[in-house]
């Protein structure tokens, strides 16, 4: 049987094969190889929401089964990318009720977003990232990078779908000035006040610290 490698999910960068693609980066948990997988963009901003811990006031798709297991006492023990074939990798999700296991065949992008909900290991075997690892020389330029690509991905939510105080400051600060502006008029053109209030006190601190 091929030797199991234990993964972590290190980020997302844009996909340098597939336009309008991202690419999500597993990383070997002991080693300085990386797994590149290619997901669509609205796999890509649910994995981005759950890296940043980003609580959106309606459950997404990830959102509503990972509740749907807590709320049932149905544990996801693992995720482990088995096959890959045709250049796609093949995933199944080990679920565990207490009294019986029970394996799932998953999208991989679909396992990944789930995993980082409810926090369970991933896995691959040997040969997999034998076959499609890289080694990166500079791994700091990559995770520069990686930082990069997920504040566009971030970039591109609406305030309503922040819920945490942090997160939305992040979100804030990646905007610029003019287009703060820009949202401060709309807000009040359509008399959303909240949010209104919410830019101008983005522009006002912005003033006292260029002071």
């Amino acid at each position: 049987m091929d030797t199991r490698v234990k993964l972590r999910v290190q980020g997302l960068t844009n996909s340098q094969i597939q336009s309008g693609a991202y690419a999500l980066i597993l990383a070997e948990e002991k080693g300085p190889r990386r797994i590149p997988i290619i997901v669509g963009t609205t796999e890509a901003q649910s994995i981005a929401i759950a890296l940043e811990k980003i609580n959106p006031p309606r459950p997404l798709t990830h959102d509503l089964f990972s509740a749907f297991l807590q709320s049932f006492d149905i544990r996801l023990h693992e995720v482990f990318i088995y096959k890959f074939e045709d250049g796609v990798f093949y995933s199944e999700l080990l679920f565990d009720n207490g009294m019986r296991r029970i394996r799932l065949d998953s999208r991989t992008s679909d396992a990944i977003a789930i995993a980082l909900r409810v926090q369970c290991d991933i896995y691959t075997t040997e040969g997999i990232i034998r076959e499609c690892g890289v080694v990166l020389e500079d791994s700091s330029l990559f995770e520069d990078n990686e930082d990069k690509e997920e504040e566009d991905l971030m970039y591109d939510l609406e305030p309503d779908e922040i819920k945490d105080e942090a997160q939305l400051q992040k979100w804030l600060s990646l905007l610029e000035t003019e287009e703060i502006e820009a949202r401060l008029q709309e807000a009040i053109e359509n008399e959303n006040y909240e949010h209104a209030k919410m830019y101008k006190d983005e522009l006002h601190r912005r003033k006292i610290k260029e002071k």
